[in-house]
């Protein structure tokens, strides 16, 4: 069967598409409150794969590591959605088959090794077969991104607020990583600024600022849908051993819902202004 194009469908039009889709659309949409103004990304949500990709020539051990996926964030951003009843979007496949966090130019799309880990699954990958990837999962994820920030933005009349949530590993070939939380962004500081405060606010965690890597990322989920066209925005990491189990997930949930609640709250935080991008022209 002929995949229909990518743009503007339906989830349920996804998920009916092709056979051996059905009970793996390539994400999931909690719904919440539009007229909150408020928007929460999980790009890399899950460790998941269709069947018809098997485990990408790889040990079951690798999809439990940080390569797959951002552990714990699942579980953040489905307590944030419970909490603040905000409307959600989370990717449903594996960062292995093709990383919605990356644009659609960038040689890192489809990754060949990560961490030390070869993937034979995607080397050698057939021109048809990256062009699958990204028409079959990438763009209807970021279809449901740009779906659910218009949605936001035409019920309240003003740009909505977009937290994407990641997370990191706790060491980098050997090196601790000391911060607990960080934020990373571009050249944009409105919510970030405030964000930084009220995270380093009770003193109890070591907040990182572009940590442990920089935030500014060419065609990446914040640059598309939040630099180019000025929406207010702020992805925010978590270390992985704070959110590894539930008890350190409810943690979290209870230390960024009153933040996030109050950061959408602000009016600034609700306007569009177009700020130069550290990449480079738009």
């Amino acid at each position: 069967m002929r995949l229909p194009s990518p743009h503007a469908i339906t989830r349920h039009e996804w998920r009916n598409s092709a056979k051996g889709m059905q009970d793996h659309p390539p994400f999931e949409i909690i719904n919440g409150d539009l007229g909150l103004g408020l928007v929460i990304l999980a790009d890399h949500a899950t460790n998941r794969l269709p069947e018809r990709y098997g485990r990408l020539g790889l040990p079951d051990s690798a999809f439990e590591r940080h390569i797959a996926y951002d552990i714990g964030v699942e579980g953040v951003v489905r307590g944030l959605a419970a909490r603040l009843n905000a409307p959600v979007v989370l990717s449903r496949f594996s960062r292995l088959l093709i990383d919605p966090n990356r644009g659609e130019d960038d040689p890192t799309l489809v990754m060949r090794i990560s961490d030390g880990a070869i993937i034979p699954g995607n080397h050698p990958i057939t021109p048809e077969e990256w062009r699958y990837r990204l028409e079959t999962f990438h763009r209807p994820y970021h279809d449901a991104v740009s779906r659910t920030i218009s949605a936001v933005a035409e019920k309240t009349g003003r740009a909505p607020l977009v937290l994407s949530m990641h997370s990191f590993t706790p060491a980098w070939k050997g090196a601790a990583r000391p911060w607990q939380v960080t934020v990373l962004w571009d050249s944009d500081p409105r919510a970030v600024r405030p964000l930084l405060a009220e995270l380093e606010a009770p003193g109890d965690v070591v907040v990182g600022d572009n940590e442990p890597y920089d935030g500014a990322l060419r065609g990446d989920t914040m640059f598309r849908h939040c630099m180019k066209p000025g929406i207010p925005h702020a992805l925010i990491e978590i270390r992985q051993d704070e959110i590894g189990d539930a008890a350190g997930i409810a943690r979290w949930v209870e230390r960024l819902a009153p933040v996030f609640a109050r950061l959408n709250a602000d009016e600034a935080l609700h306007t569009y202004t177009v700020f130069p991008s550290r990449t480079g022209p738009y």
